[in-house]
């Protein structure tokens, strides 16, 4: 989907950004609610804090991570619903999913990417 795009919540606001909606369950250290320059926090979106903890951002346990997380958000009515709210508002304009962790590949953010765009391209099937 090419309304959808990734970005880290400290990296600078750009107009360009359109709805700005932080998918992170803790707010991240040390930016401020304006600096953010949200739309939208989608908290819930955000793994479980069981999930969570357990990967810890280790790469090594980023498969298993990724497959249970992609369960969550399939099985859980609450992020289902926030999932179909994301598409809903990048079918009329961008997107950006912003986060907050260090490492730009494993990350949840980049599992919720994914799962937005499979879901994108069964929705034109």
């Amino acid at each position: 989907m090419s309304n959808l795009f990734l970005k880290r919540v400290y990296e600078p606001y750009d107009e360009m950004d359109g709805s700005r909606i932080l998918v992170d369950r803790l707010w991240p250290r040390g930016i401020s609610k304006d600096a953010a320059r949200l739309s939208y926090w989608f908290k819930e979106v955000a793994p479980s804090n069981e999930l969570r903890k357990s990967f810890c951002h280790v790469p090594e346990l980023f498969e298993q991570f990724r497959t249970k997380y992609i369960e969550e958000l399939r099985s859980d009515d609450l992020k289902r619903d926030l999932v179909r709210q994301i598409l809903e508002l990048a079918a009329k304009d961008r997107v950006t999913l912003l986060y907050g962790a260090k490492e730009p590949v494993y990350n949840h953010a980049q599992v919720l990417m994914e799962e937005l765009k499979r879901q994108t391209i069964e929705s034109e099937d």
